[in-house]
């Protein structure tokens, strides 16, 4: 046992799993809560900048391509700074985009907005590519899944209030206002669309704040610096000598390209709820909380992972579960009409809950020392949530926003995939 191992130990055996997790439980929730605000963000900058679908789906693809172009940059920025340093970044960066949405307010400007989604989006970058693998590796591997339905609960919490806070400030009276516009002169119509979007600059400069305040409690906190050269000696001695690249783990290429698909649908899920719910003729003072029950949703989904896995089923079973929910629930949707389709919607989270928890696990399973390179593999892949919805709002566009919805299928039968064969591949003894 090396001197880094004999440290983590102590610091297990002195303090335990608990402390460590709130820390990065906290985390967690400010995840959920800044990527679900975009989910009020799309209808809002729909009005106040005049967009059609498609457009108003850029919310989306600015956010998320950062994961893309950030994932990699992020596993180099975590090699030179550690885990907590790079989290502490992390949380700076999303500080910094979202003072963006100031000026951006003020001048009512699209593509300033979606400059500070990026920025947003580079530093959960950095967030995730640190937080996911450190949650794996504070505990047994067995029961990682149910460590980051744990985490998703913080996600998930933050995820459902979010919407329900900006929405109350930024989409009160949006029906009334909407009604009102296609009266109103030319120079009448800019002074309520600005009016309208000054209204997130109050609340993005207090989430700037609390930012940089976090930033500063993770920086000093006592959360333990994992060495992921550690990780190297649980590995069958065979791939700790033949394996030279990330690349030669196929389980692991395999399962960023299913996560690029399940990210896409969860957000699709989550974001498309709002505007679906006005396609099936529902208000938008009533459809602007429908974000928070698909995320309750998501929630007893990661309840279920707490206390069922691996105790009562595997990973791979709650993935093989949710890929069949996923299913049934997006035909139903598609099938449907009213509320009760919107209702079959809002299940998608129930569905998308322990996917992410499974796949991760699954994922960079037997790494070792590519557990970085990996995880910033599977963060980058988190850009299906850029390109996916985009699409979605593409065939609301040209068909309906109801029919759209069968492009989720595919993603859950790859899904399925990965649950029965796909995070076996390469592996021996499987």
């Amino acid at each position: 046992m090396t001197v880094m191992t004999k440290e983590i130990t102590a610091v297990r055996a002195e303090k335990g799993l608990i402390s460590p997790l709130i820390i990065i439980g906290i985390l967690f929730f400010i995840f959920g809560f800044v990527t679900w605000l975009s989910a009020v963000l799309i209808p809002y900058l729909q009005i106040a900048c005049e967009l059609n679908n498609f457009q108003s789906y850029l919310v989306a693809f600015a956010f998320y391509i950062s994961y893309f172009v950030m994932g990699v940059p992020s596993g180099w920025l975590l090699k030179i700074t550690g885990f907590k340093k790079g989290m502490s970044i992390g949380l700076l960066l999303v500080a910094v985009g979202s003072l963006l949405f100031i000026p951006a307010a003020l001048n009512r400007q699209y593509t300033l907005f979606l400059f500070g989604l990026f920025v947003q989006g580079a530093g959960l970058t950095v967030l995730q590519t640190a937080s996911n693998p450190y949650v794996t590796i504070l505990g047994p591997k067995e029961s990682a899944a149910r460590r980051i339905s744990f985490m998703g609960i913080c996600n998930g919490i933050a995820g459902a209030i979010a919407p329900v806070i900006l929405g109350a400030v930024i989409l009160n009276d949006a029906d009334a206002l909407k009604n009102k516009l296609s009266s109103l002169n030319a120079t009448q119509k800019i002074i309520e669309l600005n009016d309208l979007a000054g209204k997130v600059i109050l609340p993005y400069s207090i989430i700037t704040l609390i930012l940089i305040v976090l930033a500063a409690i993770i920086y000093f906190s006592t959360l333990p610096e994992l060495n992921e050269e550690e990780l190297d000696e649980g590995v069958e001695v065979l791939e700790k000598t033949t394996k030279t690249s990330v690349f030669q783990f196929p389980h692991l290429m395999i399962g960023v390209l299913v996560l690029f698909g399940y990210t896409g649908v969860e957000v699709i899920a989550g974001n498309s709820i709002i505007g679906y719910g006005a396609y099936q003729g529902i208000p938008l003072a009533t459809a602007k909380f429908f974000t928070s029950f698909t995320l309750i949703s998501m929630l007893v989904g990661y309840l279920v992972g707490i206390v069922c896995i691996p105790k009562y089923f595997s990973q791979e079973t709650a993935l093989k579960s949710s890929a069949v929910l996923g299913i049934l629930f997006a035909v139903l949707a598609i099938l449907s009409s009213g509320i009760i389709s919107v209702v079959f919607v809002a299940l998608l989270g129930l569905a998308n809950s322990l996917m992410w928890p499974s796949i991760w696990p699954l994922a960079i399973a037997g790494l070792g020392k590519f557990t970085k390179t990996g995880s910033s593999l599977l963060v980058m892949a988190i850009s299906g949530a850029a390109v996916l919805p985009l699409l979605y709002g593409y065939i609301a566009d040209h068909v309906n926003a109801q029919q759209a919805y069968w492009m989720v299928i595919p993603c859950y039968l790859a899904v399925g995939y990965y649950a029965v064969a796909g995070h076996k591949v390469g592996k021996k003894n499987t």
